[in-house]
């Protein structure tokens, strides 16, 4: 006969062939089912992050808060390092051209205890003064240039003041102490006295009444 009924077994078959792939059997499923689920429950355990207590989580604030202050002293211990490190090399780096200048004070002294001769040691403290000078400006320093210069309140320091026939008022008439700058920044300001112009003339009662 053409439509023979066909067994369940061949059903099965013909079902498997038409959709391409096999479908599971329940039962099979069905078994495997409580070791899916107790595998989804055990990564789930592992997931799972611990709650902490309150007392848990304080100890572990200050666990970290005694870890920050102790890196925080040691930083400032390195800092404090470092700054004294850097201190110490500029002192040296700006005191060490002056060796020279004392080296030749120490010749003009020795100079002057066996020698008479103004002139020679005149020369001398010259040419120590020079060597300052020449050290000064190794190390950026700058003289300030004062005599016959306008009075400056931000560089001068008047220490007095005189009266003169040929400085105009206001202007400077010599120096007590030069001043000096390292770069843009005073050193010390020059003490000078300055200038209040031309005398005036003193009042004589007696010519008046005449």
């Amino acid at each position: 006969m053409a439509d023979e009924e066909k067994t369940p077994q061949e059903n099965t078959e013909w079902t498997q062939c038409e959709g391409g792939t096999a479908t599971p059997d329940a039962a099979e499923t069905k078994d495997q089912a409580p070791e899916v689920a107790e595998e989804a429950a055990e990564a789930e355990k592992k997931e799972e992050v611990k709650e902490l207590t309150p007392e848990e989580k304080l100890a572990e604030l200050a666990q970290k808060y005694l870890y920050l202050q102790a890196e925080y002293q040691n930083y400032r211990k390195r800092v404090a390092k470092d700054i004294a490190e850097t201190r110490a090399l500029t002192v040296a780096d700006t005191l060490t051209p002056f060796l020279t200048v004392f080296d030749y004070l120490s010749m003009a002294d020795n100079a002057a205890v066996k020698s008479d001769n103004i002139d020679s040691i005149r020369q001398g403290l010259k040419m120590i003064i020079d060597q300052f000078f020449k050290v000064f400006e190794e190390i950026g320093v700058t003289p300030l240039e004062s005599v016959n210069q306008k009075f400056d309140p931000k560089f001068h320091d008047a220490v007095a003041k005189e009266p003169s026939e040929t400085v105009p008022e206001g202007t400077i008439i010599r120096e007590w102490n030069r001043g000096f700058k390292l770069g843009e920044r005073l050193l010390r300001p020059a003490r000078v006295v300055v200038s209040s112009g031309a005398p005036q003339a003193e009042n004589n009662p007696e010519k008046e009444e005449k």
